[in-house]
């Protein structure tokens, strides 16, 4: 901890202090979230588990803002909400979805704990690498974003065999340098960005409460949303590569 860091955090008052770290509670909330969803998944009841991945989801899009307004990081400087938003993102992103994606019975049966394994250390580098996110806030490579990837496997309810593949290639893209929209933080396009999440939110509530029979007009939006966040990087880049 530097002088001018600690100088900021015996400066604060006890009510800005504890404001502060206010803000790293709220954000391990979401590790007890995890747990509930976790319950959830070892009784089947997926539509719950997603519901409660959900909540994690609100909780980790708003602990940001909240810590950058009350200046989190100078008043309360031996806490990092760095490595505290990384523990939580991991069992919310990766280990609760990676049990639900293993053991629904959507994966061929000798290919699940492999592909399992491969979720769980595949994600776990990834969290690691210091190049996750480009200069721009795209994500480099599929960002383990497993929560969404278990969500659509639920939703397409594909036959195993595919399903197995698309986790395998899945892991593969973790590692390819390719860049991923991250919804909040990538300026260019933040307002329909924002909207068609909104929208994927509700569609995806409503998938939830039909137990996955969303219907066709559904559950093509939503793969029409999934398709913008992976690859509207691309076909940017594609279009202005071609008019040189």
């Amino acid at each position: 901890m530097d002088q001018a860091n600690q100088q900021d955090s015996s400066l604060a008052s006890p009510r800005t202090r504890a404001a502060a770290f206010s803000v790293h509670i709220f954000t391990a909330l979401g590790a007890g979230i995890a747990l509930m969803a976790q319950l959830e998944a070892v009784r089947e009841h997926w539509p719950a588990m997603f519901g409660w991945l959900g909540v994690a989801l609100v909780i980790d899009a708003l602990d940001g803002p909240m810590a950058r307004r009350l200046n989190v990081v100078d008043v309360q400087p031996n806490w990092s909400g760095e490595v505290l938003d990384l523990v939580v993102d991991f069992v919310t992103y990766v280990f609760v979805p990676a049990y639900a994606i293993t053991a629904s019975g959507l994966l061929l049966p000798l290919a699940a704990p492999l592909l399992g394994i491969g979720i769980m250390v595949s994600s776990a580098l990834y969290f690691a690498d210091r190049r996750m996110k480009a200069d721009d806030n795209h994500f480099r490579g599929f960002p383990a974003l497993w929560n969404a990837a278990a969500f659509y496997l639920f939703l397409l309810h594909l036959p195993p065999v595919l399903a197995s593949l698309a986790v395998a290639i899945l892991i593969v893209l973790t590692f390819v340098p390719f860049h991923v929209l991250h919804p909040v933080r990538v300026k260019r396009l933040r307002g329909l960005t924002l909207s068609l999440m909104v929208i994927a939110a509700v569609l995806g509530i409503y998938a939830l409460v039909n137990d996955f029979d969303a219907g066709p007009v559904t559950t093509v939006a939503l793969c029409a949303i999934a398709v913008y966040i992976a690859a509207s990087d691309a076909a940017i880049r594609l279009l202005r590569s071609l008019r040189r």
